[in-house]
């Protein structure tokens, strides 16, 4: 992936640029259609290229790792095969849905969280290595980072251990990224 500034105003800060992905370019800045379970509610793919001219759409990690599985996208090679999306894809790392379970799930810094699926109660751990692994499943082109969603209101004391923790969980982010250079293999050994 590769991004180059275009132009920029000097007045406004406003700048122009382009992102490089292994699907395609992004002209920014950009309007980006959210497709949380990975396809966007009631517009086909055809209508979001030739209508929408969206050139890039995102998807959720939290939804997708609760349906329609990891295991499903890992054997269809991604999700953009899943859904038919040719272009970019963005995920983001679930921490807001993971973080808006506050009744359900219980934080650890050092672990990651611990929470309660929102369709059956199982639980699960999302750690930054795990998020990291699952977004590269996804096939995402651009990946976010987990991070500690830092509810409102919170009192200084509380945002400041919830930005360190978060930047935290991205130096291992970072780190597993770096450790795992190479492509996720699916189950037939081809790499997403």
């Amino acid at each position: 992936m590769k991004f180059t500034l275009q132009k920029e105003d000097g007045k406004s800060n406003a700048r122009a640029g382009l992102i490089e992905t292994a699907h395609g370019m992004i002209e920014t800045p950009i309007f980006m259609p959210v497709g949380t379970l990975g396809a966007v509610k009631s517009l086909h793919i055809r209508d979001l290229k030739n209508d929408v001219k969206a050139q890039i759409i995102l998807g959720n990690t939290y939804h997708l790792y609760m349906r329609p599985g990891m295991e499903i996208l890992r054997e269809v090679g991604g999700l953009h095969k899943f859904n038919g999306w040719d272009r970019p894809i963005l995920t983001d790392s679930g921490g807001f849905q993971v973080f808006s379970l506050s009744h359900r799930r219980k934080i650890d810094p050092q672990e990651g969280v611990w929470f309660q699926s929102h369709i059956d109660g199982s639980r699960h751990l999302f750690s930054p290595e795990k998020v990291m692994d699952l977004e590269r499943t996804i096939g995402a082109d651009i990946i976010m980072a987990f991070d500690e969603c830092t509810p409102y209101p919170a009192d200084y004391k509380y945002a400041k251990n919830s930005m360190e923790t978060t930047y935290k969980w991205l130096k291992r982010c970072i780190a597993l990224l770096r450790l795992r250079a190479d492509p996720v293999p699916d189950r037939a050994g081809q790499h997403l």
